[in-house]
């Protein structure tokens, strides 16, 4: 599993978002629409249309793709 949808509502949901991503050792895009943006960037995501689902994608094993799904399996759609 290394893509996947998530929906962040709140200014908090993009917080914890980006701090998980941030524990990761390895890098995640966030992609809406033809916008793709480091995972790990505060601002970037906050650049984003966020009243939509937004593709996640993890560049890791299909192991780190299920760690990094079960710490914010909270957004998760």
């Amino acid at each position: 599993m290394k893509d996947f949808s998530v929906q962040l509502l709140t200014i908090e949901d993009v917080k914890r978002f980006v701090n998980s991503a941030c524990l990761q050792p390895f890098d995640i895009d966030i992609i809406s629409g033809r916008h793709v943006v480091d995972a790990k960037s505060i601002l970037g995501l906050f650049s984003l249309n966020l009243s939509a689902p937004i593709t996640v994608k993890v560049y890791g094993t299909e192991e780190d793709g299920r760690v990094f799904f079960e710490t914010v399996k909270d957004f998760v759609l």
